[in-house]
Formats: structure tokens, sequence, C-alpha cells
């Protein structure tokens, strides 16, 4: 298995196609794992490429939480013209009427209620939350990814079973058709071999038309733009088959591994964490706010020559200050009743999810069995249904049988082929969905 770590999926891939290039891309032309398909996905999916920008975009709003902690260094200055008569003056002075000031001051809170530490956490629960949201939109896409390339397996195997049934219901017309050239069989024997064959066509139809269609959506999600020329087949060579190999999961380990894995989980208990931060944050706003201050001044004389504003009074200055609101018109009662009410919500979408994730897995995994007991079943029906052609047209040859039984063992094979490519098809895909209901896709790729 192929690991995909965390780091990889924060990593843009490099196989991003070059804008200028109006030609296909090389991996269009080039046979395709399902790993490859993921790692496309990964560099080019629309929806990741969305998830990527907003998980830096959150890296913002982190470094914006966590600014109310830090210290803030302001510079100001000013200049100011006055009317003579405006200023009051000491008898035998003229101050001066044109005035500037400039400082540099550096202000730190030291307490303010609990909000400080406040937000340093909720910074670093932002960011984990960031993280989670990015990885379920991954594995979602990762899930997506797979089960179109099971689809388009399905489909092309389908064209293959609808083909053989054809070639053969039509090698059963010429047959019948030269029976009744030679006067051995009525022509009520070539009518029903021409029916027979005309309904198992409109079945190729649908495969091939599902074949273009699960192409197209599986490129979509590979981040290809179809060029408009392309009209029926896209050039997708798939490598891989259906994964089919053997896989033990017991309930209770799935639901206590979705419930330790899942990021929609991760990301909801992270939203409990900013909802209790955010009734402290509230709070606050009961307590009193101390801050601490340091900067240096400069600022012209006023005793001086009034027309003279290069003589400058400067110096360091320090302090503290403290503020403390004793009413607020209700206020704070009203952003802490809100606070404590999200709180609360926060904690029942989270025992909800639980339970819904847990209902997934339990869906899933019923799913998974049943496609795993439909497997086994169609181990030989194939071979059953084939000896059973074989044995119809030996009888028919030799006059013990019918037409009928050629034609209702030529039908049971076709079902027996189209139910066993179904059943590979759908133990691959409900193997996926398991997984992604357990949370396993982001540690394992498909070799």
């Amino acid at each position: 298995m192929k690991k995909l770590t965390l780091f990889s999926l924060l990593t843009i891939f490099a196989f991003a196609v070059s804008a200028e290039d109006t030609n296909a891309p090389a991996w269009l032309s080039r046979p395709l794992s399902q790993a490859d398909c993921i790692n496309i996905a990964l560099a080019q999916n629309a929806d990741i490429l969305k998830a990527k920008s907003e998980l830096e975009a959150s890296a913002g709003v982190v470094v914006q939480t966590r600014a109310v902690a830090l210290p803030t260094l302001q510079v100001g200055s000013q200049v100011k013209h006055s009317e003579p008569q405006a200023i009051e003056s000491f008898p035998n002075t003229t101050p001066p009427n044109n005035n500037w000031n400039s400082d540099i001051q550096l202000v730190q809170g030291i307490y303010e209620g609990g909000k400080l530490i406040a937000a340093i956490e909720a910074a670093s629960a932002t960011k984990k939350q960031a993280i989670a949201q990015y990885q379920t939109q991954v594995a979602d896409t990762l899930l997506a990814v797979r089960l179109a390339y099971y689809d388009v397996l399905l489909a092309a195997q389908q064209i293959t079973v609808n083909e053989a049934s054809v070639k053969l219901l039509q090698k059963e017309l010429d047959d019948q058709q030269r029976r009744f050239n030679a006067g051995t069989v009525p022509h009520f024997n070539v009518l029903r071999a021409e029916v027979a064959l005309a309904n198992a066509k409109p079945n190729l139809f649908h495969a091939i038309s599902q074949y273009r269609i699960a192409k197209n959506t599986l490129a979509n999600l590979l981040g290809y733009n179809l060029p408009r020329e392309v009209l029926e087949d896209i050039p997708l060579n798939l490598t891989d088959t259906f994964d089919i190999t053997p896989w033990t999961m017991i309930l209770p380990d799935a639901i206590q591994q979705a419930l330790e894995r899942r990021t929609e989980l991760q990301d909801l208990r992270q939203q409990v964490v900013l909802q209790k931060l955010n009734v402290v944050e509230a709070k606050s706003g009961y307590k009193p706010t101390v801050q601490a201050f340091a900067g240096y001044t400069w600022n012209n004389s006023q005793f001086t020559d009034p027309n003279d504003l290069t003589y400058t009074i400067h110096g360091w200055n320090i302090g503290g200050q403290a503020t403390w609101a004793l009413f607020d018109g209700g206020l704070t009662i009203g952003k802490v009743q809100q606070a404590k009410a999200l709180y609360k919500k926060s904690q029942t979408e989270l025992e909800d999810r639980s339970r819904q994730i847990e209902l997934d897995v339990r869906t899933s995994y019923s799913d998974f069995l049943e496609a795993q007991e439909v497997l086994d079943s169609q181990t030989k029906v194939q071979e059953q249904a084939e000896e059973a052609l074989r044995e119809a047209n030996a009888r028919f040859d030799a006059g013990t049988g019918t037409q009928l039984d050629v034609l209702d063992a030529e039908t049971s094979l076709t079902q027996a082929r189209t139910t066993q490519v179904q059943a590979l098809h759908d133990y691959a895909a409900a193997r996926a969905r398991l997984e992604r209901s357990i949370g396993a896709e982001l540690a394992s790729a498909k070799p």
C-alpha cells in the first residue's frame, strides 16, 4: 500500500497541466492505475483545489485570532495650525499657533478576563479544524475517484459481456437460418432467434453509453476539461482490475476506528472547543482589562520662538491603564447567553454526527457483507452456465432438445456473466465505501 500522509495531502503534486497546452495532457495517453488517478485528482480536482484555498485562507484566520494576545506597535503624528486668539497663553508669552507631535507606542494586554488565553487556544483549534475540513474533502474525493474508476471497469466489462451475448445470438440466428434453408427447422425458429438477437442489442447500446458516461465522470474528477472535438471516446487506459482481495473487518472495531479517525468528528470536536472558548471570551466582559504601554514622544516646544518649530522636546514614557465596564446595557449578558447556547448546540451536533457515522459504518458493513456473499456465490456460476449451454446445443443437435432450451441457456449464460461482473464491481465499491466510513482512505491508496 502507498501511504498518503498529511504532508502529501497538503502538497501540490507535480502533475498539473500547463494552461497554454491545448493538447490532451500526458496522463491521458498513458496507462493509469488507480493510484495514478488519485494522485492526479489530488493535484487537479476542483473540489480539492477549492478546499486547499480554504485551508490557506484559514491560516489568515488563525493569525487574526492569535493577534488579540500579541502586543501592538503604533506610530502617530499630528500637525496643527490654530488662530492666535484660540490659544490660551500666559502673560508676556506668545505660544506658537503651529504645533506638531509624533510618538511611537507599544501596547500589551496584561489581563482581559481570560480573553487573551482563549485567543491563543482558539488559534490552535481553528488550525486543527481547518485541516480536518480539508481532509474530509480529500477523503470524499478519493472515494469518488475510486468509485468512478470501478464504474469505468464495470462498463467496459459489461460491453464485453453484451458483445459476447450478441455474437452468440447472431451465431444462433445464422445456424437457424442455415437449418431453415436446408429444410430441417421451421421458419419459426429463425423468427425466434431474430427476436432474441434484437432484444439483446439494446443492452449492448446501453453498456456503450454507460462506458462513455463513466469515462467522462472520471475525467471530470481528474480535473480535465474535455476538448469539444472529443465526441465519443476518451482515450483512458486503465490498468487496474477490481480489488477483490479478501478483507476482514469486525463491526465493533470498524465503529471504534470510525469514531477515532473520521475527520468530520475531528472538525466538530474542534468546533466544540471553539464554542467553549467563545463562552470564556463573552464572560470577559464582566471583568476588567489591564494594559501596559511604553513609547517615545516628540513635539515642538511651546515656550520658545513661536516661529521656530525645530526645537523639539522628546523622551520616553511608560505606564499602564485599567478599565472596567460596570454597566454596558446588558451587552455582556446577551453575549454570554448566545455563546452558551451555541456551545450546547455544538455538543449536540457532535453527538448526533457520531450516531450518524456509526449508522454509516453499520450500513456500509452490511453492504460489504452482502457484496461478499454475492461474489462468493458467483464463483462457479459462469462455468456452470457455459456447460449448460454446451449440453443444450448437444441435445438440440441430437434431436432430444429444443431451440428454446438453447436460447434459455444462452440467456442464462449472459445473466451469469453480467451478475459476476456486477458482483466484482459491487464488492470493490462496497469495500471502498466501508474504508471511507471508518476513515481508512487517508492512510492508504491502491497500489
